[in-house]
């Protein structure tokens, strides 16, 4: 482990509050996917976070449940890469979504600006809330920032550069632990694509990185998401730069130290996914299944994180893009999920997760 020191985080206790989705048109959105929307249907609720907005791209879209109501943040700017790509969020408030505003940008000096990327949201269960992102040229040369919110992302603290060595959750939500650590997925790509882990166990004060998991030259592998299993395991899944397929690796130290990376049965285009324990101990994956491109954007159940069943198209338009989900369960027990659609808006969705109903996923294929 690598032992490195960061900026001090504030402890703070807010009233708790459940926000509900409230959706239009008879209470449910249009969903643009051949899913049904409504009141017999696991999805509860499909619309967009914005209808326009100053930018025109976005991608890599987080979300998070705070003790006053779900916030989403999102990259956006003329494009990827471009440098006026900043930090954009936006929090549902009554049941709507507010006007997006940029709350980070890649700005140095009056001559010089780099792009953002990879916004993540992350609420302690004692402490402020958590906005960790990138900046930098390209994913081989960006570094970890950081900024907390007092207010539940009303306003926002100066931002602060994480340690070197330290990038922060890459793309998917850290999980705490029950002691309290803060354990992000990682990954880097400046020398091959490569998954480690960051453990704080004071709120981002300090912080010890795992050595690399994989190497990079047998399996690529990038993003990762954690499961906790029933067995006290922990299990990383994530994407693949060269193989086609999900990866996964376990811990039994509670992500001290890691085994060997391998691949799952669940296709992957090299684009990313997300997963989450649900409270009833299952597990739950949204991602593209398929090995081209980013269309179909699915949802997967399993009971151990082995076997996966099918749960839901969330989307399947052929020639679009819907990637880069992010995916948590809210405290009223209803799978909160965002992604891009078509690299233009951010989609939104609610997920009632007793009501899917699943299939068999044979020999790869996804069922009727």
């Amino acid at each position: 482990m690598i032992r490195m020191t960061s900026v001090a985080v504030c402890r703070i206790f807010l009233p708790l509050v459940v926000m509900y989705c409230i959706c239009e048109s008879q209470g449910f959105a249009q969903s643009s996917s051949k899913a049904v929307v409504g009141p017999k249907s696991p999805l509860l609720c499909s619309e967009y976070i914005y209808e326009s907005a100053p930018f025109p791209s976005c991608h890599a879209s987080t979300i998070v449940e705070t003790p006053t109501g779900l916030v989403s943040a999102w990259f956006g700017g003329t494009d990827e890469k471009e440098p006026d790509v900043g930090i954009w969020l936006s929090r549902l408030v009554v049941g709507k979504w507010i006007t997006p505003v940029e709350v980070a940008n890649g700005v140095e000096s009056a001559e010089k600006r780099y792009p953002c990327w990879n916004p993540v949201l992350f609420q302690p269960r004692t402490g402020p809330l958590m906005l960790f992102y990138k900046v930098g040229p390209n994913p081989d040369a960006w570094w970890g920032m950081l900024m907390t919110s007092d207010d539940a992302g009303v306003t926002w603290s100066k931002p602060c550069r994480l340690p070197d060595g330290v990038l922060g959750p890459i793309k998917n939500k850290p999980i705490e632990l029950a002691n309290g650590d803060i354990l992000s997925p990682s990954s880097s790509e400046h020398a091959r694509n490569r998954v480690h882990f960051e453990r704080s166990s004071d709120l981002g004060r300090t912080w010890e990185v795992t050595a690399a998991v994989n190497d990079g030259l047998t399996i690529g592998a990038i993003q990762p998401s954690i499961l906790t299993l029933k067995d006290g395991r922990l299990q990383a899944l994530g994407r693949t730069t060269n193989q086609r397929k999900v990866f996964e690796v376990f811990s039994s130290d509670m992500g001290r130290t890691w085994g060997p990376l391998t691949l799952t049965s669940l296709p992957n285009p090299n684009s990313g996914t997300d997963a989450l324990t649900l409270a009833d101990g299952r597990h739950l994956i949204v991602y593209n299944h398929t090995t081209n491109g980013r269309s179909p954007l699915n949802v997967a159940v399993s009971s151990d994180g082995q076997q996966w069943q099918a749960a839901l198209v969330l989307e399947d338009q052929p020639g679009d893009e819907y990637s880069y989900p992010a995916v948590i369960q809210s405290r009223d027990g209803l799978v909160q999920i965002t992604y891009t659609w078509n690299r233009k808006r951010i989609r939104y969705a609610v997920v009632d997760p007793i009501a899917l109903e699943l299939k068999p996923i044979v020999d790869g294929t996804w069922p009727n």
